[in-house]
């Protein structure tokens, strides 16, 4: 007696052969989409973590950016007024860069939570599937 999936009890001997294979290949069919479906939630978990550590390199980026900015803005001015202008220059290029660099790490280390891209459990539960499966045949 094996239950089906929609609660019925039957006893498989009493089912033709045909009627079988049209049962498991609904069942298979059922099994992958259920995969397809969970590979698709954990790679948006996956993106949404990538993003976060993307985001953090783009703010480095505009760091960066303003890095070459400032050489020539008020900063340098401010400070060429206690220091000679290319050390003021000097100095300002050097905050930047500094800020750059945290946010660089910063997002490096998002991008390492996050761990591999490939959508792990559903890789675990279909080799679940297929051991089940392998054990059945035999």
């Amino acid at each position: 007696m094996v239950e089906t999936m929609n609660g019925h009890r039957t006893d498989l001997r009493d089912k033709g052969t045909g009627e079988l294979v049209k049962q498991l290949s609904t069942q298979v069919s059922t099994l992958v989409r259920q995969e397809v479906e969970l590979a698709k939630v954990e790679l948006a978990e996956k993106g949404k973590k990538a993003g976060a550590g993307a985001g953090m390199f783009g703010g480095a980026g505009v760091a960066g950016l303003m890095a070459l900015g400032s050489l020539t803005a008020f900063g340098i001015l401010v400070l060429a007024l206690a220091i000679p202008a290319w050390a003021a220059a000097l100095l300002v290029t050097a905050v930047w860069a500094g800020i750059a660099g945290v946010l660089a790490l910063q997002g490096r280390e998002k991008l390492r939570e996050m761990g591999a891209p490939a959508p792990e459990m559903t890789i675990e539960t279909v080799k679940e599937d297929v051991k089940w499966l392998k054990d059945r045949k035999n």
